[in-house]
């Protein structure tokens, strides 16, 4: 059966470095010595005035053709994955493939929050599955919150941070690489915890100007601790049990890159090595939909990637979203 299998990829994350030091004198106290000891982040990378979402998914896009040795001309469906868009509409992805000048393309956008890059690759696999004209396909998953931060509010402005991270895309030859399964799911129950309430529909702007923050990042309750790791852990066990392949056999686990403890106790739960699900939270801080393919990228540059390996993307963001895939590299 036509399926797809990843060829290349890229990633971005602006050059301004935002150190833990700049929070603590922001807000006043040491905010430091938590970050570090409890999620391991020392920086993160923030956008530049200058800048936009749609840029940083440029870059990204870039360094995956580069490594794939593409033309622009050679994509032929562009898939933007993000909650941080340039604009309402039109999509983010007309405006990366206006700027990327890929001409040949078709292009949208999706989004589940930080769990879209699993959800983008699934539906990716599903279009190249369906119609064949899809031989060339560029996923992309961007994050730009620091434009949705409000700089006094410790409970999101020290975690998150900007990036892109980019795959392509082509049909598998054979059963024995490529896209293996994948796990979609929405606990629609969260969709008032977190996110960014103004703008929309339900509270344009020009009506919400006046109410304190409604267009910034918002933690309106904490989402329960342990769910991350139990709904990952089974998630990993349904595309395993889809895929036909054992947990043990997993080589590389890319996650949501928020917490470093759910995503060691979710390794643990598997009995699978810590260091199978590397982690870049420590120098790009919490960069969402972008966190896992920025991680794979580095992963396949840094020859962490081998022929045969069973490789899983897993992410889970407001809404409730979770994504889950799997890839025979």
């Amino acid at each position: 059966m036509r399926h797809s299998r990843i060829i290349a990829s890229g990633s971005y994350a602006p050059e301004r470095v935002i150190k833990n030091e700049w929070f603590n004198e922001q807000l006043g106290e040491d905010v430091d010595t938590w970050l570090r000891e409890n999620l391991t982040i020392r920086e993160r990378r923030w956008m530049e005035e200058d800048q936009s979402t749609s840029d940083l998914c440029v870059e990204a896009g870039k360094e995956a053709l580069e490594m794939a040795g593409l033309k622009k001309e050679d994509i032929d469906l562009l898939i933007i994955a993000t909650d941080t868009p340039d604009f309402i509409s039109p999509s983010t992805a007309s405006v990366v493939q206006q700027k990327m000048e890929l001409t040949n393309a078709t292009s949208l956008d999706t989004n589940t929050a930080c769990a879209g890059f699993p959800t983008a690759l699934t539906l990716a696999n599903s279009m190249m599955v369906t119609d064949s004209v899809y031989q060339k396909v560029m996923v992309i998953g961007a994050y730009g919150m620091s434009r949705f931060l409000d700089l006094n509010d410790k409970k999101t402005v020290t975690l998150f941070a900007d990036g892109a991270g980019a795959v392509i895309l082509e049909p598998a030859e054979n059963n024995e690489e490529g896209f293996l399964a994948s796990d979609l799911r929405t606990k629609p129950e969260y969709y008032k915890h977190m996110g960014i309430y103004g703008g929309g529909a339900a509270a344009p702007a020009a009506r919400s100007e006046s109410q304190d923050n409604i267009q910034c990042l918002q933690f309106v309750e904490k989402f329960p601790k342990e769910i991350n790791p139990e709904v990952w852990t089974d998630m990993i066990r349904t595309v395993a049990q889809k895929g036909d392949f054992n947990t043990d056999d997993i080589a590389g686990a890319y996650m949501t890159q928020i917490n470093i403890n759910q995503i060691w106790e979710t390794m643990d739960n598997l009995s699978l090595e810590r260091d199978t699900a590397p982690t870049i939270m420590d120098k790009y801080g919490y960069t969402g939909s972008a966190a896992i393919p920025m991680v794979f990228d580095k992963a396949l540059r840094d020859g962490s990637v081998s022929k045969g390996d069973i490789l899983v993307f897993v992410g889970s963001g407001g809404g409730l979203h979770f994504g889950a895939c799997a890839y025979r590299w």
